[in-house]
C-alpha cells in the first residue's frame, strides 16, 4: 500500500485484522478527559496533567479548558484530540481551511498568527531550558512571515480515480482537496487543472520559482496542463526536472529531487540573517556544512576568501556545481559531514552548520570543536536536536551569543532557528 491507498494486495491482511477484532469483541469507547492545558509541546500539541500523567492534546491552546478524547492511552502519558472547548483562549480563531483537522499538513490554524509566533519562541526557550540546560538563555522574537499562500513546493497524492489531494491525519487514507491555503497560487492553479485527471499516478509534485515565475510539475503532465514539466528522458534517478529561482538576487538551479526552502520570502530573510551574523570582511576561509544546492556557498563566496561546501545528496551536488560554477573560490567536497569534517585539514575562520531535522552527527560536532573556528552559525529546523547539539558545543568551548527564531512555516508548529556562537 502506498500513500495510504487501498490495493487488492491489502485484502488478506485486512481480513485477518477483522477476524482478530471479532475474536476480541467490540472496541472499548475512547476515554474522554476534562483537561486544563498549561503549556505547548515542541511537536505542536498543548499539554496538561491528569492524575499525575501528561496528556498531549491536538488543536488546543495553552490556557484553555477542553474535553480531550484520547487516541493513545498509556500508563505514563496520553495523546488525544480536543472534541469540545469549554473555556476558549482569546487567541482561538476559526480555521479558514475546510480540511483543517482532517489533513495532516497544518496543526495551528486555530491559533491567531501573533500567538503562533509567541508559542514558537516559547517552545525554543523550553527546549534550551530542558535539553541544553540553559534556563536563562534569551531568545529573540520570532521573525514573522506571510501567514498564507507561501509554500513553493507541494507533493500531492493521487488515487485510482485520478483525484488529487493529501492523506488524512489519523487514518493516512486519501483526502481529495480543491485547494491548499498555504500553497502558492501557482500550485493551486496546477491542482485545479489536474484534479480528476491524474489516473495511474501515485503523486503529483509541483515546485514554483517565486522570483522567476517558473513552474515545475512531475510527472510530465503537459497533456493535462500548460505548465512546464520535468523532462521525460532523464539520465539517472538523480537527474529529474529542474527549475530556477533567486535568493537575494542570486540565481539558483534546483532539481526536483533537491532540497530548497519551501518559503522563498522567508528564505531570503533567513539568508540575510546568516550573512549578517557571520559578518565576513573578506579573505576568510568558511566551511559550509550540509551545503545542499550551494545556497549559502554562492551567497558567501563574494564576501570570503574561500568557501568549502560539504554535501552528500547526489542531486544537490549537481545543482551546487551549476550554481557556483562562476565562483572560483568555492570548493565542493562530496560526502557526509561527519565523515569529511574530522579529516579536513583546515582551520576555518567561520563555519556554518545547516543540518536536516535530526541535527548533527556527534562526530560532526566533535570535529567542529576540534577545528575551533572563531565564528559559528547554526541554522536548525528542529529546536530539540538544536538544543542537544548546542549543549555539546558549549561544553566544547563555545559561547552562545544569540538565538533567533524565524517563521518559515506559518500555520504549523515547525520553527527555523538561527544561532550565533563564538569560540572562547
Amino acid at each position: 500500500m502506498e500513500d495510504g491507498l487501498f490495493s487488492p494486495s491489502d485484502a488478506a491482511p485486512q481480513s485477518r485484522r477483522r477476524n482478530r477484532r471479532e475474536r476480541r469483541g467490540p472496541k472499548p469507547e475512547p476515554l474522554r478527559i476534562d483537561l486544563t492545558l498549561a503549556d505547548m509541546g515542541h511537536e505542536g500539541r498543548a499539554l496538561g496533567r491528569d492524575q499525575g500523567r501528561v496528556i498531549f492534546a491536538d488543536f488546543a491552546i495553552p490556557g484553555e479548558r477542553a474535553v480531550v478524547e484520547l487516541y493513545r492511552n498509556r500508563t505514563d502519558y496520553g495523546q488525544g484530540t480536543v472534541i469540545q472547548v469549554i473555556d476558549a483562549s482569546p487567541d482561538r480563531v476559526t480555521p479558514p481551511c475546510p480540511y483543517f483537522g482532517t489533513c495532516g499538513g497544518c496543526q495551528w490554524q486555530h491559533i491567531a498568527y501573533e500567538r503562533q509566533l509567541e508559542l514558537k519562541r516559547h517552545v525554543v526557550k523550553e527546549q534550551l531550558r530542558r535539553i541544553a540546560k540553559l534556563p536563562d538563555q534569551q531568545v529573540e522574537q520570532t521573525v514573522p512571515g506571510e501567514p498564507w499562500g507561501y509554500r513553493n513546493h507541494v507533493r500531492f497524492s493521487a488515487n485510482g480515480s485520478g483525484e488529487v489531494g493529501f492523506v488524512r491525519r489519523a487514518s493516512r487514507n486519501f483526502l481529495r482537496v480543491e485547494q491548499c491555503l498555504i500553497a502558492r497560487p501557482e500550485i493551486n492553479d496546477v491542482l485545479a487543472k489536474v484534479q480528476g485527471s491524474a489516473t495511474g499516478l501515485h503523486q503529483v509534485e509541483v515546485r514554483v520559482g517565486v522570483n522567476t515565475g517558473e513552474v515545475l510539475v512531475e510527472p510530465n503532465l503537459q497533456g493535462l496542463s500548460n505548465v512546464e514539466a520535468g523532462p521525460e528522458d532523464r539520465p539517472s534517478r538523480h537527474q529529474r526536472g529542474s527549475y530556477h529561482d533567486t535568493l537575494l538576487g542570486v540565481p539558483f538551479q534546483v532539481n526536483m529531487a533537491s532540497f530548497f526552502q519551501s518559503n522563498t520570502q522567508q528564505a531570503e530573510r533567513l539568508a540575510q540573517m546568516v550573512l549578517d551574523r557571520l559578518a565576513l570582511t573578506g579573505g576568510e576561509v568558511v566551511v559550509d556544512a550540509y551545503a545542499g544546492v550551494g545556497t549559502f556557498a554562492a551567497l558567501l563566496a563574494p564576501l570570503a576568501g574561500e568557501v568549502v561546501a560539504i554535501e552528500e545528496a547526489p542531486s544537490a551536488i549537481v545543482d551546487a556545481n551549476v550554481n557556483t560554477a562562476h565562483l572560483p573560490n568555492v570548493r565542493h567536497i562530496e560526502g557526509k559531514v561527519e565523515d569529511i569534517l574530522p579529516s579536513l585539514e583546515l582551520k576555518p575562520d567561520a563555519l556554518l552548520l545547516d543540518p536536516p531535522r535530526q541535527g548533527c552527527h556527534p562526530a560532526a560536532v566533535g570535529a567542529v570543536i576540534s577545528m575551533a573556528p572563531p565564528k559559528l552559525v547554526y541554522v536548525s529546523c528542529d529546536p530539540a536536536t538544536l538544543a542537544r547539539d548546542l549543549r555539546l558545543l558549549i561544553d566544547g568551548g563555545y559561547e552562545l551569543l544569540e538565538v533567533a527564531p524565524i517563521d518559515l512555516f506559518p500555520q504549523t508548529y515547525h520553527t527555523e532557528v538561527v544561532c550565533t556562537l563564538r569560540h572562547v
